[in-house]
């Protein structure tokens, strides 16, 4: 079964009996009463032998504390909620993608799909749920928003990650249709009655951009307060198409965090594979993201037509001493697939893709190399296997790579590794640190909370300008230092709660937003500003920050 049938399949599985919803209580009587979930759940399945699905466990229990027969505990949700690492990062992300589009790029690694954005598989996850909800924005958060509602997931807190290629290529007007109704979705259960009817239309063709800023402006407003709030809006695109007005429009637009595809810092190796920029635009685009405030998404390609281990090797040390420095860091080692160009140089035997020994070598090689203040996002796609012709099929190698820096007694301290995830986390026992290093024309400090056990607690991305920056000139930043993110880590709540052990909504990120006050006021500026999201806003106001056209400021 393919994929996007068997997300059609799961969506109409959602449904359940009456019978279903008794036996399901029993269930959680009986883990209520101390017993484990998977024993009970075996104990007591349905007459086929069906055991009971997590989504059923929500409803019961959402049912029980409805009618009053059981007080409300998150504490016992989280402990029958499914996947509950999808939200224990602090936030709860949904990804949407864009409509077909045409892709400047004539990367030979890229695969092909009628109907689907440039470089992705209508069976990939995110993108079936793209292709089942025919691209459109608002169909495709709705869905996903009651889908965590389902299985018991937090969904106050949303970072909205626009996937689909090269955002910077679809024209102006679709990008705000786009994001406008992505924020009509995560407003649906706040939109006051009488408000503007959710548009399904696409823009017509010659429609000015500014003519859809007003309403894209109320939708911002109104997610101030939403009952979902956006906390991070991601787009990615290429490094050749970022310059200073590019920037001011992400910002218009709500965009918080951008991805892009270095894929090399090798500029013969980003020639043979035609990817269309160099090394430099890629330090350009970086370099003026961050002058601007934006987080910093960097996706890197081992095993690209040219390089061997050996010289992957050296390109990996570049992202840290060459003045690129990424926040975040996606590692996508090449796939061979039938549908792209990349396929026919290896049928004449031009090209050799690694084994799946080969890359855990390598990534164990690599990952003790990344600096704390960075985030291994993923360490490969998650593309069905039997797409794969040959080299790596296993989409499980993040694990693999983990036993094997176990295996020799190392171990990567990135972000994603020393997260306290859902552990309990005394405040008193945290230890304040300021991590400063220098990438190109900037100084950065990564102020963090940590765990006598160096698990991270929550930090703060600090920005100064040094001789030779990029202006923009934007009246904002005008001596100011730049807070590019906030974060603090353990399982998303909802906001106005509280929970003991819980880093979130402990303190923690005010007392990293007083650190970075005072240094920035030991720096002689006068101004602090932050590339807050919509729906941060409420937040930093009650912190002494002021909304200005693009960014919120505080005078110091």
């Amino acid at each position: 079964m393919k994929r996007i049938e068997r997300v059609e399949h799961w969506r109409k599985a959602r449904q359940y009996t009456s019978e279903q919803l008794e036996q399901a209580k029993i269930v959680l009587e009986e883990v209520r009463a101390g017993v484990r979930l998977d024993r009970a759940l075996r104990a007591n399945h349905m007459p086929d032998g069906a055991l009971i699905a997590k989504h059923i466990l929500v409803a019961a229990y959402r049912e029980l504390v409805a009618e009053g027969e059981w007080p409300e505990d998150p504490s016992f949700l989280s402990r029958i909620r499914m996947k509950p690492v999808r939200t224990l990062s602090g936030v709860t992300t949904v990804t949407v993608l864009t409509k077909a589009s045409p892709c400047p790029g004539e990367c030979i690694f890229c695969p092909s799909e009628q109907q689907m954005p440039k470089s992705y598989l209508s069976d990939e996850p995110g993108a079936a749920r793209a292709y089942q909800n025919r691209f459109d924005p608002f169909d495709q958060v709705s869905s996903r928003i009651h889908e965590y509602e389902a299985v018991g997931h937090p969904n106050d807190k949303i970072e909205l990650l626009v996937l689909g290629g090269s955002w910077s290529c679809y024209p102006r007007a679709y990008q705000e249709w786009f994001i406008r109704r992505c924020f009509h979705a995560m407003n649906a259960d706040s939109t006051p009655p009488g408000d503007e009817p959710v548009d399904t239309s696409e823009p017509p063709a010659g429609a000015r951009p500014q003519d859809y800023l007003i309403e894209l402006r109320k939708a911002h407003t109104r997610n101030e307060n939403a009952l979902h709030r956006n906390v991070g809006l991601v787009i990615e695109t290429r490094p050749d198409d970022i310059d200073r007005d590019e920037l001011v429009w992400l910002r218009r637009l709500g965009v918080t965090k951008v991805q892009m595809g270095a894929q090399s810092l090798d500029d013969r190796i980003l020639q043979l594979n035609r990817r269309g920029h160099s090394s430099a635009d890629t330090l350009r685009a970086v370099t003026l993201l961050r002058a601007a405030g934006f987080k910093i998404v960097l996706h890197w390609m081992p095993n690209l037509l040219g390089a061997t281990p050996a010289s992957d090797r050296e390109d990996f040390a570049r992202l840290w001493k060459d003045g690129y420095a990424p926040d975040e860091l996606k590692i996508y080692p090449t796939q061979l697939l039938e549908s792209a160009e990349l396929y026919h140089y290896w049928q004449r035997g031009e090209y050799t893709p690694y084994t799946t020994e080969q890359l855990i070598d390598l990534l164990a090689d690599l990952k003790p190399l990344i600096p704390p203040y960075c985030r291994v996002n993923r360490v490969i796609r998650d593309i069905p296997s039997f797409h794969v012709v040959e080299g790596n099929r296993r989409t499980s190698l993040r694990q693999d790579v983990q036993r094997e820096l176990q295996r020799r007694g190392t171990a990567c301290r990135c972000i994603r590794c020393r997260e306290v995830k859902g552990e309990s986390v005394s405040s008193a026992e945290l230890a304040f640190s300021d991590y400063v290093y220098q990438p190109l024309t900037s100084e950065e400090h990564f102020l963090s909370y940590t765990t006598p056990e160096d698990r991270l607690a929550g930090y703060l991305r600090l920005s100064f300008a040094l001789p030779g920056a990029p202006d923009l000139a934007i009246p904002e930043l005008d001596s100011a230092a730049i807070i590019r993110e906030v974060h603090v880590y353990g399982q998303s709540l909802p906001v106005g709660t509280e929970r003991d052990g819980a880093a979130q909504h402990s303190g923690l990120g005010t007392s990293l937003l007083d650190h970075a006050s005072r240094i920035t006021r030991a720096r002689g500026l006068s101004r602090l500003a932050v590339i807050a999201a919509v729906g941060t806003r409420a937040y930093y106001e009650k912190r002494g920050f002021h909304q200005q056209e693009l960014y919120m400021v505080k005078e110091l």
